[in-house]
Protein backbone atom coordinates (compact mmCIF):
# COMPACT_ATOMS: atom_id res chain seq x y z
CA UNK A 1 0.00 0.00 0.00
CA UNK A 2 1.45 3.72 -0.66
CA UNK A 3 2.24 5.14 2.17
CA UNK A 4 -0.09 8.01 0.94
CA UNK A 5 -3.06 5.71 1.67
CA UNK A 6 -2.02 5.23 5.13
CA UNK A 7 -3.47 7.72 7.26
CA UNK A 8 -6.81 9.58 8.00
CA UNK A 9 -8.00 13.00 7.30
CA UNK A 10 -9.16 14.05 10.79
CA UNK A 11 -8.23 13.55 14.37
CA UNK A 12 -10.25 10.55 15.29
CA UNK A 13 -10.78 7.44 17.36
CA UNK A 14 -7.94 5.10 16.34
CA UNK A 15 -10.43 2.39 15.31
CA UNK A 16 -11.22 4.62 12.47
CA UNK A 17 -7.59 5.02 11.98
CA UNK A 18 -6.96 1.60 12.16
CA UNK A 19 -9.27 0.75 9.17
CA UNK A 20 -8.39 3.54 6.79
CA UNK A 21 -4.45 2.75 7.59
CA UNK A 22 -4.90 -1.19 7.19
CA UNK A 23 -7.95 -1.41 4.95
CA UNK A 24 -7.08 0.60 2.23
CA UNK A 25 -9.42 3.67 2.35
CA UNK A 26 -7.91 6.34 0.14
CA UNK A 27 -8.15 9.51 2.10
CA UNK A 28 -4.28 10.67 2.82
CA UNK A 29 -3.81 12.99 6.24
CA UNK A 30 -1.78 15.76 5.47
CA UNK A 31 -0.03 18.44 8.02
CA UNK A 32 -3.25 20.86 7.25
CA UNK A 33 -6.03 18.02 7.94
CA UNK A 34 -4.40 17.98 11.66
CA UNK A 35 -5.94 20.17 14.18
CA UNK A 36 -4.09 22.73 15.69
CA UNK A 37 -3.34 24.47 18.93
CA UNK A 38 -2.99 27.97 17.81
CA UNK A 39 0.16 28.64 18.74
CA UNK A 40 3.22 29.73 16.65
CA UNK A 41 6.64 28.42 16.27
CA UNK A 42 9.17 30.03 13.58
CA UNK A 43 11.48 28.01 11.62
CA UNK A 44 11.92 25.60 8.54
CA UNK A 45 12.76 22.25 10.93
CA UNK A 46 9.88 20.04 11.48
CA UNK A 47 9.54 19.31 15.10
CA UNK A 48 7.70 16.36 16.23
CA UNK A 49 6.76 15.37 19.67
CA UNK A 50 5.65 11.71 20.14
CA UNK A 51 4.34 8.94 23.14
CA UNK A 52 2.50 6.22 23.20
CA UNK A 53 1.13 4.27 26.67
CA UNK A 54 -1.37 2.34 28.08
CA UNK A 55 -2.95 1.00 30.95
CA UNK A 56 -1.87 -2.51 32.15
CA UNK A 57 0.50 -3.78 29.12
CA UNK A 58 -1.26 -5.29 27.34
CA UNK A 59 -4.39 -3.05 28.02
CA UNK A 60 -6.61 -0.23 26.71
CA UNK A 61 -3.89 2.17 25.19
CA UNK A 62 -3.53 5.43 23.49
CA UNK A 63 -1.00 7.39 21.37
CA UNK A 64 -0.60 11.31 20.62
CA UNK A 65 1.35 13.63 18.84
CA UNK A 66 2.55 17.14 17.89
CA UNK A 67 3.98 18.13 14.31
CA UNK A 68 5.33 21.95 14.51
CA UNK A 69 6.12 23.30 11.07
CA UNK A 70 5.31 26.70 9.21
CA UNK A 71 4.91 28.29 12.70
CA UNK A 72 2.14 26.00 13.65
CA UNK A 73 1.51 23.10 16.24
CA UNK A 74 -1.06 20.27 15.03
CA UNK A 75 -2.31 17.61 17.36
CA UNK A 76 -3.02 13.68 16.37
CA UNK A 77 -4.04 10.94 18.86
CA UNK A 78 -6.09 7.62 18.78
CA UNK A 79 -6.04 4.50 21.01
CA UNK A 80 -7.06 1.06 21.07
CA UNK A 81 -9.32 -0.85 23.60
CA UNK A 82 -6.08 -3.97 23.70
CA UNK A 83 -2.91 -3.19 22.83
CA UNK A 84 0.60 -2.63 24.02
CA UNK A 85 2.67 0.32 24.84
CA UNK A 86 5.05 -0.17 22.43
CA UNK A 87 2.45 -0.34 19.71
CA UNK A 88 1.29 2.81 20.74
CA UNK A 89 4.83 4.38 20.79
CA UNK A 90 5.32 3.46 17.25
CA UNK A 91 1.71 4.00 15.94
CA UNK A 92 2.15 7.91 17.31
CA UNK A 93 5.62 8.30 15.47
CA UNK A 94 4.04 6.62 12.29
CA UNK A 95 0.84 8.51 12.57
CA UNK A 96 3.27 12.60 12.55
CA UNK A 97 5.43 10.67 10.01
CA UNK A 98 2.89 9.99 7.58
CA UNK A 99 0.97 13.41 8.10
CA UNK A 100 4.43 15.09 7.20
CA UNK A 101 5.30 12.60 4.45
CA UNK A 102 1.69 13.68 2.52
CA UNK A 103 2.34 17.39 2.76
CA UNK A 104 4.28 17.76 -0.39
CA UNK A 105 5.75 21.01 0.98
CA UNK A 106 7.56 19.25 3.72
CA UNK A 107 9.10 16.22 2.13
CA UNK A 108 12.48 18.19 1.94
CA UNK A 109 12.75 19.67 4.98
CA UNK A 110 14.67 18.06 8.05
CA UNK A 111 12.48 16.86 10.85
CA UNK A 112 13.58 16.56 14.36
CA UNK A 113 11.66 13.99 16.09
CA UNK A 114 11.52 13.75 19.90
CA UNK A 115 10.32 10.59 21.58
CA UNK A 116 10.56 9.08 25.20
CA UNK A 117 10.98 5.93 23.67
CA UNK A 118 14.69 3.85 23.80
CA UNK A 119 12.60 1.30 22.10
CA UNK A 120 11.39 3.23 18.98
CA UNK A 121 14.28 5.38 19.07
CA UNK A 122 16.93 2.08 19.10
CA UNK A 123 14.61 0.16 17.15
CA UNK A 124 14.54 2.58 14.04
CA UNK A 125 18.38 3.78 14.51
CA UNK A 126 20.47 1.02 14.89
CA UNK A 127 18.47 -2.69 15.56
CA UNK A 128 16.41 -2.57 12.64
CA UNK A 129 19.54 -2.75 10.26
CA UNK A 130 20.22 -6.46 11.44
CA UNK A 131 16.50 -7.19 11.99
CA UNK A 132 16.42 -6.46 8.04
CA UNK A 133 19.85 -8.48 7.80
CA UNK A 134 18.71 -11.36 9.76
CA UNK A 135 15.25 -11.71 7.87
CA UNK A 136 13.04 -9.96 10.71
CA UNK A 137 14.61 -12.02 13.69
CA UNK A 138 16.35 -10.67 16.93
CA UNK A 139 19.29 -11.47 17.67
CA UNK A 140 17.74 -14.45 19.55
CA UNK A 141 16.70 -15.81 16.50
CA UNK A 142 13.22 -15.37 17.40
CA UNK A 143 10.10 -12.66 15.02
CA UNK A 144 10.87 -9.13 15.25
CA UNK A 145 7.97 -7.94 17.20
CA UNK A 146 5.51 -5.18 15.97
CA UNK A 147 7.38 -6.27 12.40
CA UNK A 148 4.68 -4.86 10.28
CA UNK A 149 4.86 -1.50 12.31
CA UNK A 150 8.31 -0.95 12.21
CA UNK A 151 8.22 -1.98 8.38
CA UNK A 152 5.98 1.17 8.09
CA UNK A 153 8.32 3.07 10.41
CA UNK A 154 11.54 2.06 8.32
CA UNK A 155 9.75 3.29 4.89
CA UNK A 156 8.72 6.95 6.45
CA UNK A 157 11.71 6.97 8.02
CA UNK A 158 13.89 5.85 4.39
CA UNK A 159 11.38 8.32 2.43
CA UNK A 160 12.00 11.65 4.65
CA UNK A 161 15.35 13.06 6.47
CA UNK A 162 14.37 12.28 9.97
CA UNK A 163 16.90 13.04 13.01
CA UNK A 164 15.48 10.62 15.94
CA UNK A 165 16.03 12.30 19.77
CA UNK A 166 15.01 11.04 23.01
CA UNK A 167 13.66 13.18 25.75
CA UNK A 168 12.91 12.09 29.56
CA UNK A 169 9.38 11.42 29.75
CA UNK A 170 7.42 13.52 32.41
CA UNK A 171 10.29 15.79 32.81
CA UNK A 172 8.38 18.86 32.24
CA UNK A 173 9.49 18.90 28.41
CA UNK A 174 6.22 20.83 27.16
CA UNK A 175 5.32 19.40 24.02
CA UNK A 176 6.78 15.46 25.04
CA UNK A 177 4.03 16.29 28.20
CA UNK A 178 1.11 17.36 25.64
CA UNK A 179 1.79 14.16 23.75
CA UNK A 180 0.81 12.16 27.40
CA UNK A 181 -1.78 14.16 27.91
CA UNK A 182 -3.66 13.19 24.40
CA UNK A 183 -2.65 9.52 25.20
CA UNK A 184 -4.28 9.40 28.65
CA UNK A 185 -7.05 10.79 26.84
CA UNK A 186 -7.53 8.52 24.39
CA UNK A 187 -6.47 5.45 27.00
CA UNK A 188 -9.66 6.92 28.89
CA UNK A 189 -12.42 6.22 25.82
CA UNK A 190 -11.74 2.48 26.36
CA UNK A 191 -11.84 2.64 30.07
Amino acid sequence: MPLAAQATLTVCSFRSIYRRQFFGYSSPMTFDDMKSDGKRIQDETIVVYTDGGCHGNPGPGGWGCVVIADGDARELSGGEAQTTNNRMELTAAISALTAIYNTERFKDRLVMLYSDSQYVKNGITSWIHSWKKNGWKTSQKKPVLNQELWQKLDALNSALNVSWNWVKGHAGVQWNERCDQLCQEEIAKFE
